[in-house]
């Protein structure tokens, strides 16, 4: 049977109240009472569970994932999942337990979930909306965003440096000689689709290659299916523009936009270069396989957990995290 405070407490002939104080450190106890009680402890070999846990010190050890997704997949997308494999491997190490949900309706009840069960800081993912970030607050519930933004000072986020790595993808297509780039940007309201649009644009503005709105998809979702859909239903654009290479702003877009022009036969890197954003494993797996930009979706997912951490616990002078430096990463779809 499991042994709970209450019996420790009557083996050693003391209160709850004093087990609870030795277990969490805090309080007085005579070395005589502390030594008997954790001797005790350490001869029947137990170990508080996670509702003793609580009741000492306040807090439960869970922490919420929430990710907000309009489209599916969700906790499977090749990027917002290697987050959450990364986020649950730095929970382990720190003893903390994890509840996941995701929302796509972008709605309150994933928050209330997460209420439910005394989680003691949250973690949300992608795009929200202020409505829910106002009803996260209002819990003074401690919270991280990672790969999204608010206006609401003081949060915290774990973001990529989307602008810089829109710049040096303008770069490096200029620098192999293409100025007739047709580009496939994703959700405009999504803070990492927008900035990644926008770093490229400037560039291409700032040597005096200006693209034209003409130039320039723009995708509901950020998907393989629409990256596909888009390229079939502007074929007809993309040839007469004499377009000898396309950006889009992630990669599932691009692959998707890469394969509808396999299937008519275009040749690539010779006839199309292409480039995307994320590095998602399949962009590897492809072929030909995808030049892109890599964002350390690992380091997103650890530095959030352990921001977090440090928000449950108090620590002072928290310093927010620097944005993740972006990395080019050329691959056969270019060379």
């Amino acid at each position: 049977m499991e042994l709970t405070i209450k019996e420790i407490a009557l083996r050693a002939g003391v209160s709850k109240s004093t087990v609870s104080r030795v277990i969490s450190g805090k309080g007085y106890t005579s070395l005589e009472v502390r030594d008997r009680v954790l001797q005790l402890i350490e001869e029947l070999q137990y170990r508080p569970n996670a509702v003793a846990r609580a009741m000492v010190s306040q807090r439960t050890h869970n922490i919420g994932v929430l990710i907000y997704r309009q489209h599916h997949p969700i906790a499977s997308h090749p990027f917002y999942g290697k987050i959450l494999d990364a986020i649950l491997m730095t929970a382990a190490s720190l003893n903390y337990s994890v509840f996941v949900t995701t929302d796509h309706d972008m709605s309150l009840r994933s928050a209330d979930f997460m209420m439910e069960k005394r989680v003691d800081g949250l973690i949300l993912i992608s795009r929200l909306q202020q409505n829910v970030i106002d009803y996260i607050t209002n819990f003074g519930v401690p919270y991280v965003m990672v790969n999204g933004s608010t206006d609401v000072d003081g949060v915290m986020h774990i973001v990529n440096q989307d602008e810089e790595g829109g710049r040096m993808v303008a770069e490096y297509l200029t620098e192999l000689g293409h100025r007739q780039i047709f580009v496939i940007a994703g959700p405009q309201t999504h803070r990492s689709h927008n900035l990644r649009l926008k770093g490229f644009k400037n560039y291409m503005a700032g040597i005096g290659v200006p693209i034209p709105s003409s130039s320039i998809l723009q995708a509901s979702t950020s998907t393989f299916g629409e990256g596909y859909e888009l390229m079939r239903s502007h074929w007809e654009q993309f040839g007469a523009g004499g377009f000898t290479s396309l950006f889009a702003t992630n990669d599932m877009i691009a692959l998707g936009a890469m394969k509808f022009m396999l299937e008519q036969s275009v040749r690539i890197p010779e006839q199309v270069a292409v480039v995307g954003f994320d590095d998602i494993d399949f962009a590897a797996m492809f072929s030909p396989s995808l030049t892109t930009i890599r964002v350390n979706t690992e380091e997103m997912g650890t530095q959030a957990f352990s921001l977090l951490d440090k928000l449950i616990r108090q620590e002072v002078n928290i310093e927010n995290p620097k944005q993740l430096v972006p990395r080019l990463i050329v691959r056969q779809s270019t060379q």
